[in-house]
């Protein structure tokens, strides 16, 4: 199959057909498929523009690939209130046989930025994933719930962005404006390192702090590649700018490739 380098194209799939997903044809016959897990949040919707110019950079290099959303984001049914743990890892099996299905290929590899980078780890023998690849992957659940607390605290009194601080309660089970549930917030507690899969590349772009390591996540044969600068995740004065990377393009197109 030939395709343009921008071509994708849009359906539905999965149980009761709920997910949403996008699909980029390889120019040319694919010789492996990447499977693309977003981030959750504001973090998806930061790295929407980016995901799409990595996709498009894959499927020139001969790899076709599924852009898709987890049930409760993006386009897919479900409310954010309804995200689950449990759930995303099952919605990334679905999309990993949907690809293979799809692309005639059965060498699935999958890239995830943040939590997307976590949830791929955590479905890698489940999705059959021959490799994962992740950027700067939530190793530390308890960490990740306090710092988006501590965002949502910030936000909510925010001067350039509400003339008054708004209610507590009008704001307490929200993350950055996407609804939160308990079970949620629960299940992402538990997330830690020795409970995902091994990356074969981790791409850091995370500022060095004392408190900033992968040990655990990283094994003997992966490799571990610094990107600069770094990226604002926790930011909040950038939490409406999108999030790009030509470097880290080029990191995961020249990994695939076997450039490693």
């Amino acid at each position: 199959m030939s395709a343009r380098m921008d071509s994708e194209y849009p359906f539905f799939f999965g149980p009761g057909s709920e997910l949403f997903g996008l699909y980029h044809p390889a120019s040319g016959r694919a010789n492996k498929a990447a499977l693309l897990c977003p981030p959750w949040g504001q973090d998806h919707i930061r790295c929407h523009r980016l995901y799409r110019q990595l996709a498009n950079a894959l499927a020139a290099e001969g790899c076709a690939v599924l852009r898709f959303d987890y049930y409760g984001t993006g386009d897919s049914a479900g409310t954010s209130a309804e995200v689950d743990w449990d759930r995303c890892i099952a919605d990334t099996c679905a999309a990993a046989d949907e690809l293979r299905a799809r692309s005639g290929a059965q060498h699935v590899v999958a890239f995830g930025a943040r939590l997307g980078g976590s949830i791929a780890l955590a479905a890698t023998t489940r999705a059959r994933l021959a490799d994962v690849v992740v950027w700067d992957p939530v190793v530390d659940g308890c960490a990740y719930i306090k710092q988006l607390d501590a965002m949502q605290a910030a936000l909510r009194q925010d001067p350039h962005r509400f003339v008054e601080p708004r209610a507590v309660d009008e704001t307490a089970a929200q993350w950055l404006g996407f609804a939160i549930s308990p079970r949620l917030r629960h299940q992402l507690a538990d997330l830690r390192p020795d409970t995902a899969g091994s990356p074969s590349l981790v791409l850091d772009s995370l500022p060095p702090t004392p408190a900033h390591r992968w040990k655990g996540l990283v094994a003997a044969h992966a490799k571990v590649k610094e990107l600069h600068p770094f990226t604002p995740w926790d930011d909040l004065r950038r939490l409406e700018q999108a999030i790009l990377s030509h470097p880290l393009i080029q990191a995961v197109t020249h990994h695939w490739q076997g450039g490693r």
